[in-house]
Parts: C-alpha cells; sequence; structure tokens
C-alpha cells in the first residue's frame, strides 16, 4: 500500500519510523512519504495561508499549493483523496477495513482554520473526522488514520489474525488481557485462563466483551427478540 500525507510539517510523522508501522514500511510492505506543502507555492515566500474573505479570525489555506501538491502526487487520480476535518464522516473499525481496501491513499492535512473550499471540491474524494473536536492541525488525526487502516493490510501485524481479536472487531470491546506472573498486588489471574480448556477461555472472554460493551458502550449493542446483537450500523 501507497501512502502519501500532503501537510505543511513532514517531520510530525517521523514517527511513523517506529513500531509496528516502521517495521511495515522498513520491509516495504507500506510505501510511505510525507509531501511538503510549501515546495509548491508559488509565492516567493513559500507562502500557503492568507485571511478569509469575509472576514473572521486565523487564517486560510490557499488553493494552489495544495491543488499543485495533490496532482504532482496523483497525477492520474490513483489515489483515494482524504481530507482530515472535524466536519467529516467518523472514523470507525469499518471505515478504517474499507480504506485497507485501496491500493493508493492520500492524506490531506489542514492547518490554521483551514483549506480554500474550492481544493476540497476539485481534489478531494472524501473528508474523515476523528472525533467530536478540533486540533491544531490534521496531522495528528492523519496519524490515526494511517495506524488504524494499516492494520488491516497483509503483513503490517505480526499476525494475520491479530485484528481480528480486538476492540470492534466483532462490534464488542475487546476483553481484559493477562499476563505473567499470576499474581500481582494480591490480584489473581482470572482461573479459567489457566486451567487450558479453550473452550471455557472463548465463553469467558466473549461474556468479558458483552459486559464491558454494555457498561461502557451501550449504544454498540441493540436488543431483538430478548437477546443482544452487534449493532451492524455502526
Amino acid at each position: 500500500m501507497k501512502i502519501r500525507a500532503i501537510t505543511l510539517f513532514p517531520k510530525m510523522f517521523d514517527c511513523l519510523n517506529e513500531s509496528i508501522i516502521g517495521r511495515a514500511i522498513k520491509s516495504g510492505v507500506l510505501d510511505f512519504e510525507a509531501v511538503d506543502i510549501r515546495a509548491y507555492s508559488k509565492d516567493k515566500h513559500q507562502k500557503c495561508d492568507d485571511t478569509p474573505y469575509g472576514g473572521g479570525a486565523g487564517m486560510v489555506m490557499t488553493p494552489q499549493p495544495i491543488y499543485d501538491c495533490i496532482n504532482a502526487v496523483d497525477p492520474n487520480h490513483e489515489y483515494v483523496r482524504v481530507y482530515m476535518s472535524p466536519k467529516g464522516e467518523r472514523l470507525s473499525d469499518g471505515l478504517c477495513r474499507t480504506l485497507s481496501e485501496n491500493e493508493n491513499i492520500l492524506l490531506l492535512c489542514g492547518h490554521y482554520e483551514g483549506v480554500d473550499q474550492r481544493v476540497i471540491d476539485l481534489c478531494i474524494d472524501r473528508e474523515i473526522s476523528i472525533g467530536d473536536y478540533v486540533l491544531s492541525g490534521g496531522e495528528l488525526a492523519a496519524l490515526v488514520v494511517i495506524d488504524g487502516v494499516c492494520r488491516f493490510v497483509d503483513g503490517v501485524l505480526g499476525s494475520s489474525v491479530s485484528h481480528e481479536d480486538e476492540s470492534f472487531s466483532d462490534g464488542l470491546l475487546e476483553y481484559p488481557h493477562y499476563t505473567r506472573p499470576p499474581e500481582f498486588m494480591g490480584m489473581k489471574v482470572p482461573e479459567v485462563l489457566l486451567n487450558g480448556n479453550h473452550k471455557e477461555i472463548d465463553k469467558f472472554r466473549k461474556a468479558q466483551s458483552e459486559k464491558l460493551t454494555a457498561e461502557r458502550r451501550p449504544d454498540l449493542l441493540k436488543v431483538t427478540d430478548g437477546e443482544s446483537e452487534v449493532d451492524g450500523g455502526h
């Protein structure tokens, strides 16, 4: 998979060289590059922002550098082009899985008060938000999307089934995890996890997932005919 982040601050993506994503990049499973929008500005000072028409606080990113940058990176529109925006559709496990089915993803990171609407209309395929809050820029949001999407790309995780048993993979929150030692600060690992009976372990973990989901995220559940079911609309 190829991922390109279009940004004013490419160094913010240096953290992708670490951990799981970093190993995937080094091994060639992922091809990532952060592209500096300023390099495409025709302003002699590489200016990429200006005051908003109609007045208002802050600055707006100008369309020319963004437009030229996107079309230099993706001249034939082979990438799905995403703008990180609090006005976009909410990121979810399902959306990450859907995005992972694309071979090429381009992420536009806005800054200041946002980007000129015309470049969104001309260049962007979809807008995505990671939550109902505002960040100083789209870089952190793009990092969240990259990490969430890449977990579904074959070869990124150590095990091909690692993502199948996590929170939201089946519409439920993930069950608690335990490791050695069997007792810590007087707290013991549940006995069922120590007995080697995998049928009972699976039953215990499923019950724990359902309990946690009901307590913390009841919106993920719906009741039909008296039984709890995963809400497929999430």
